[in-house]
């Protein structure tokens, strides 16, 4: 019973880094396709406020991910860090550039600069989702059993490859959600259309991957494709497309503010479906959540210590978010650094 709890715990968090997280990829990507210097200064310039108070915090859940699976899973954390050390060794590599890139952008005041910083940051936003989809699109392909050594097998084969462009999908749909509402906040009328249309796009290319994922997993995960398509998995399916369509009627009118809300509730019922459609496997069909689990005393503790950890972080990061979205952390901008 505490192996599941905490299993269920590190989907949580799981779900929270692709949402919270998610939203920070997904604006590096659409600062990726923004075009030249002229053309998307603006659009960077909403990026960069619209990031600057609160993407740090987002490696939070990661960290969290990272323990929980380290302490209570140890089983599962070899077989995944053996097996898919390559992509998740490139997915961090691709986080520490895209924080530099990031940091250094802003207070560089040379053009040439400040494109090598932008690129680095808007390349490793796309790279990082991709390939922390790919690994998980291997451990739910079935292909990193106990025992795997790390083959090219393991993550570039189909699922892993849709998952990843799920992942990259998911977080250019967040993206552009968030920042048509934060245009609105920041009295930018001109960029609400301008990230309405990118948001409208993320959804199509959500919408196009998850169909084409689900169908391909028929073949190539049979178990988790079972487990989306019957009893709890189906309707966690079924409540991400409505709440994916609620998103893109909300995000056209004067309630875009709303929108924030049914996309990050579409991204975590997609997590949520995986974790149903997976149990309970942590690696189909060869490693379930109770072989995987560490000793009976530090699973004890594990939970203990995680409950803690929402109980105290979890309404810190609330506050946080929501001093964000309400404005109240606007002020901090270019010309205040400068004086």
């Amino acid at each position: 019973m505490t192996a599941d709890l905490v299993a269920w715990i590190l989907l949580s968090v799981i779900a929270a880094y692709a949402c919270g997280g998610g939203v920070d990829y997904g604006a590096g990507f659409w600062d990726l396709l923004a075009g030249g210097a002229e053309r998307g200064k603006a659009p960077r310039r909403l990026i960069d406020h619209a990031m600057a108070p609160v993407w740090e915090v987002n490696n939070v859940w990661l960290i969290f991910v990272l323990v929980l699976m380290w302490t209570g899973f140890p089983v599962f954390f070899q077989t995944v860090f053996t097996a898919l050390w390559l992509p998740l060794a490139l997915a961090v590599v691709g986080m520490v550039l895209r924080g530099a890139g990031f940091a250094l952008r802003k207070p560089t005041r040379r053009l040439a600069e400040r494109r090598i910083y932008g690129a680095v940051f808007a390349v490793s936003s796309l790279l990082t989702p991709f390939f922390l989809g790919a690994a998980a699109g291997g451990v739910a392909s079935g292909r990193v059993e106990p025992g795997t050594t790390a083959s090219a097998d393991a993550w570039a084969n189909t699922t892993s490859i849709l998952a990843g462009l799920l992942a990259v999908a998911a977080t250019a749909f967040l993206g552009a959600v968030f920042l048509t509402s934060d245009a609105r906040r920041f009295d930018a009328p001109d960029l609400i259309g301008y990230f309405r249309v990118r948001a409208w796009i993320g959804i199509g290319a959500l919408v196009v991957v998850g169909a084409l994922g689900l169908a391909v997993t028929d073949e190539h995960a049979s178990y988790v494709h079972h487990g989306l398509t019957h009893g709890i998995g189906l309707l966690l399916v079924v409540f991400a497309a409505v709440a994916v369509a609620a998103t893109a009627w909300l995000v056209s009118g004067r309630h875009a503010g709303w929108a924030r809300y049914t996309s990050v509730a579409s991204v975590a019922s997609m997590v949520a479906a995986w974790g149903f459609a997976q149990r309970p496997y942590l690696v189909p069909t060869s490693l379930t959540v109770r072989q995987a689990a560490g000793a009976s005393a530090s699973l004890r503790w594990m939970l203990f210590v995680a409950l803690i950890a929402i109980v105290l972080i979890g309404p810190a990061l609330v506050v946080l978010y929501r001093l964000d979205t309400h404005g109240v952390l606007e002020p901090l901008t270019d010309e205040d650094v400068g004086e």
